[in-house]
């Protein structure tokens, strides 16, 4: 018989707090405050001013990646259409947050 892959929700934020509440004998509430506690520290360590870098120990390593802007350019070959010509626009510089599993999430999976 065929096994029916019923597709499985991710969790939402109250689920993952009453579970690790049930799980560490800590009221839901003061887990919640943790979360809004690690996510002040995020915040802290990733703005302009900090050290563009927050590690979860164990879990992952969220680190800032600063983009340069690019200049526009004109008359560049069109890859798609050969023998074409194209103008590209010019991109300002960005900000980009990049998630790094370390050795404890890469052993979970």
């Amino acid at each position: 018989m065929a096994q029916s892959t019923a597709a499985v929700k991710a969790r939402s934020k109250t689920q993952i707090c009453d579970d690790i509440a049930a799980a560490t004998d800590l009221t839901r509430r003061q887990v919640s405050a943790v979360f809004d506690a690690m996510a002040g520290l995020m915040k802290k360590d990733l703005s302009s001013r900090g050290p563009g870098s927050f590690t979860i120990p164990g879990l992952m390593k969220i680190v800032k990646v600063s983009k340069p802007k690019r200049p526009a350019k004109k008359h560049v070959p069109n890859p798609f259409r050969p023998g074409e010509f194209m103008d590209v626009a010019a991109k300002p510089a960005s900000n980009a947050v990049k998630v790094r599993p370390l050795k404890g999430l890469k052993d979970m999976v």
